[in-house]
């Protein structure tokens, strides 16, 4: 999927027989400093009870976040992202995941990791900004699931 407009890229009809889905970023920029997180939803996304972390390799800047799974931190609005971020269920509708990402522009990259237990079973993924407003504008986004 093209992450060249709009402020959140959903995918969505996820089989319910999914263990692990693989949110895979290619070059990914946006046209601000807030930063990338991904969201999972049963039935509607879920906003709430994450716990999540972001640090860069540098060891200079760190991020977590309680309403999304980060997957950077320290973004710049001049940055382009590539990476994945792999998400994997525990069990009882309890999430994991854990991502390393490049930032080319910012010549280095960072390491995420977070979970969150969903009220029902995973049927939908976005892809948006911690602050939901910065607007995508460039790369692309695809996920893989198993």
């Amino acid at each position: 999927v093209a992450s060249t407009s709009g402020t959140s890229i959903d995918f969505t009809s996820i089989p319910s027989w999914v263990k692990r889905i693989t949110v895979m970023f290619n070059g990914v920029s946006t046209n601000g400093t807030s930063n990338l997180f991904v969201q999972l939803g049963a039935g509607s996304i879920t906003t709430t009870g994450y716990l999540s972390g972001s640090t860069t390799f540098s060891g200079g800047t760190q991020a977590n976040a309680t309403t999304g799974i980060l997957v950077t931190a320290g973004i710049l609005a001049t940055d382009v992202t590539g990476g994945s971020l792999i998400i994997s269920l525990l069990g009882s509708n309890a999430w994991v995941a854990s991502g390393v990402v490049t930032r080319t522009s910012a010549s280095y990259g960072s390491s995420s990791a977070g979970q969150v237990t969903l009220s029902g079973t995973l049927d939908r993924i976005r892809i948006t900004t911690v602050n939901g407003t910065d607007t995508f504008d460039a790369g692309s986004i695809n996920i893989l699931y198993e």
